[in-house]
């Protein structure tokens, strides 16, 4: 309830340790009885507190899980870095026992210390946690001229950003290491990602990025030679339509099914970093180039690879949205329907007269939108050009009605 005692408060703490902690800070540490925290953050309380500490066993996640399943544990005090609701402790405590259950007192985040270092308006600077994610994530950022910092897991990370950003044609963009801010042992080095020689520095950084190289589209639709493929690919045309059918809003869960290469999946997951996809493919080479695929655009870490369909669907969660372009038959269809939540939305791409027929037979049934796509590219006839129609597409994009539950 509101205005009731919290379980948790979580203190935010810098690498200026105890001298940069607010007076309310340091007066809430000072009457802790238990503080929770990492080796490094809780050695910065040494002398100051009397309170028992506690170092977070690994993995962190378990030892979190624990303490928020153990109701005895109440008033526990925690330091994290910097500001705990930006990427920290804080916000996952909050999502798992409500806010009234916890109160947090932030210090300067990492994020607005970088920004102030490196002279960036913040508001127009995008941030990357690669704490848990891939180094491959940073390729979703990528793009001339972007500015962008990222949270780094450890020492490793800078070294690791460049190499990837070197392998795919940003190999000019600037890294600036900035390494604990706000501390007495404050550092900042820079390199180009091409020329990146610095051994592993502190594992408290943080890595200030100014991209160059090739400026990276953002609406959907990506020329048909960014995807690994055998054929088995929806092409950029038709690609931009079905992404544009999809609806894509932001934390929501996609099921691709018959994905080939990937390439619907991972342009859907490329509009916002809050989604998740899952592809359906059963042919094994097939799922390799997704992987592939996925890497190469950043977005492995938001895409699971699973088996065939329907029989890998109980394994699954549930979607929010689907795109069949593949593998389409009656009992897929059927099944994908039952699953498939009230205001979810359907998106089905045909290509022979049967599978056509099919999805005539839903519209009629289930209503929608029945689109019939013809495209058609210029290309030489002898000494001159005419036009090469593809294959035609028959669309059908519905969204399911709370009555059809």
């Amino acid at each position: 309830m509101s205005g009731g005692v919290p379980r948790f408060v979580v203190v935010g703490i810098g690498a200026d340790g105890w001298d940069g902690l607010t007076r309310p800070a340091q007066d809430e540490l000072t009457s802790a009885t238990t503080i929770i925290g990492s080796s490094r953050q809780l050695s910065l309380l040494a002398g100051h507190v009397t309170a028992r500490t506690v170092p977070w066993r690994s993995p962190m996640s378990a030892h979190l899980d624990e303490l928020i399943a153990d109701d005895s544990a109440a008033f526990t005090h925690i330091v994290a870095s910097g500001d705990p609701m930006f990427h920290g402790v804080g916000a996952s405590i909050v999502a798992r026992v409500g806010r009234d259950g916890v109160r947090v007192i932030p210090a300067v985040s990492s994020v607005s210390l970088a920004a102030a270092r490196m002279g960036w308006d913040l508001a127009r600077t995008e941030v990357v946690s690669l704490v848990s994610a891939s180094p491959q994530t940073i390729l979703a950022s990528a793009s001339h001229g972007k500015r962008v910092l990222v949270l780094s897991r450890d020492q490793h990370t800078p070294a690791q950003v460049a190499e990837i950003l070197a392998r795919n044609s940003f190999a000019g963009s600037t890294l600036t290491v900035l390494e604990q801010l706000g501390g007495s042992d404050e550092k900042m080095y820079s390199a180009t990602a091409g020329s990146w020689a610095s051994p592993s520095g502190d594992p408290l950084n943080v890595v200030a990025l100014e991209m160059s190289g090739p400026s990276r589209r953002l609406a959907p639709g990506l020329p048909d030679d960014d995807f690994d493929h055998d054929g088995q690919l929806t092409k950029h045309v038709v690609r931009a339509v079905t992404v544009g059918a999809l609806a894509p809003t932001g934390g929501q869960v996609l099921w691709d099914i018959g994905a080939g290469s990937g390439s619907v999946a991972i342009e859907w997951l490329k509009t916002d970093i809050s989604s998740r996809a899952l592809a359906f493919e059963s042919h094994p080479e097939r799922a390799e180039r997704i992987a592939s695929n996925a890497a190469r655009h950043g977005v492995a870490d938001r895409l699971s690879i699973v088996g065939s369909a329907p029989e890998s669907f109980d394994q699954a969660p549930a979607p929010d949205t689907v795109f069949i372009g593949g593998g389409l038959t009656r009992t897929v269809l059927d099944e994908v329907w039952l699953r498939l939540g009230a205001g979810g939305r359907l998106v089905i791409n045909a290509v022979t007269v049967e599978n056509q027929s099919l999805l005539a037979e839903s519209f009629a049934a289930q209503g929608g939108t029945l689109t019939r796509l013809g495209v058609e590219h210029a290309a030489p006839l002898g000494t001159m050009t005419t036009w090469r129609p593809a294959l035609p597409i028959v669309q059908w994009v519905v969204e399911k009605r709370g009555d059809d539950l």
